[in-house]
């Protein structure tokens, strides 16, 4: 974990409550996609924990939606200002289980880690495939980025409004895949979890106070244990996890 200051370089909308904000700034804490930064606004007691979209060296980008005031708050900021940001949280994926044909799937607010997770993965020579779900087609957001990588992207949308109709379940069965990634909602996890055909990986949402492991708030129960979201996750194995 490491705290510093980041300039905000860009802050667009990119669907209805839906944001992407690039950050200048000191990434060297970041070392696996997956893992989160805590963002402290002013005003707000607790930091705001944000997944990680993509780094590179001094750059830093993260995808958000408006849900509270906090994020409310993020949204209205613009270019030149600065954040106090705590970086390198969380655990990341793994990505020597992959496979040669790992599925990624995020859904909302759960894909943007999929990005960074798909480079890396590309990087090492997989063959990864994409699965993104929404509720309507207004929602979408990073479909032409993860095709401009040169990936299958498969988008269901609730309401049918756009690509399969259903959930990101719906879309599993017609992929040969060797390894599952994912995030996204607790219902969501649960229908890949009960879905999926192999072993995977799956990165959990959870209301978090500190976001490093100090206060316990994020404590969940595994076969091996008690595990903190935070720390020891978000990312869970699925042989680990307890519904």
């Amino acid at each position: 974990m490491k705290q510093g200051f980041f300039t905000i370089t860009d802050n667009t909308r990119l669907a209805p409550n839906t944001y992407r904000m690039v950050l200048a700034g000191d990434t060297s804490a970041i070392t696996a996609p997956g893992q989160f930064v805590n963002i402290a606004l002013t005003g707000k007691f607790l930091r705001r924990p944000i997944s990680v979209c993509d780094w590179e060296e001094g750059t830093l980008t993260i995808l958000y939606k408006v849900v509270g005031k906090g994020t409310a708050q993020m949204s209205e900021m613009v270019s030149g200002q600065t954040l106090d940001l705590l970086t390198g949280l969380g655990n990341g994926y793994d990505l020597d289980k992959a496979g040669d044909r790992p599925l990624l799937i995020g859904g909302g607010a759960g894909a943007p880690p999929m990005y960074a997770l798909a480079k890396h993965l590309l990087a090492r020579g997989k063959h990864p495939s994409v699965i993104l779900g929404f509720n309507t087609a207004a929602e979408r957001f990073y479909q032409a980025e993860f095709a401009a990588l040169g990936l299958p992207v498969t988008v269901t949308t609730v309401d049918g409004s756009a690509g399969t109709k259903g959930f990101v379940t719906d879309a599993m069965p017609a992929i040969d895949y060797t390894y599952i990634y994912t995030c996204g909602p607790g219902p969501m996890l649960k229908a890949v979890y009960d879905s999926s055909v192999t072993s995977g990986q799956f990165s959990f949402e959870e209301r978090m106070g500190c976001g490093f492991g100090a206060c316990m708030g994020c404590t969940c129960q595994t076969k091996y244990g008690n595990k903190r979201i935070c720390r020891e996750g978000p990312v869970l194995e699925k042989e680990e996890i307890l519904w």
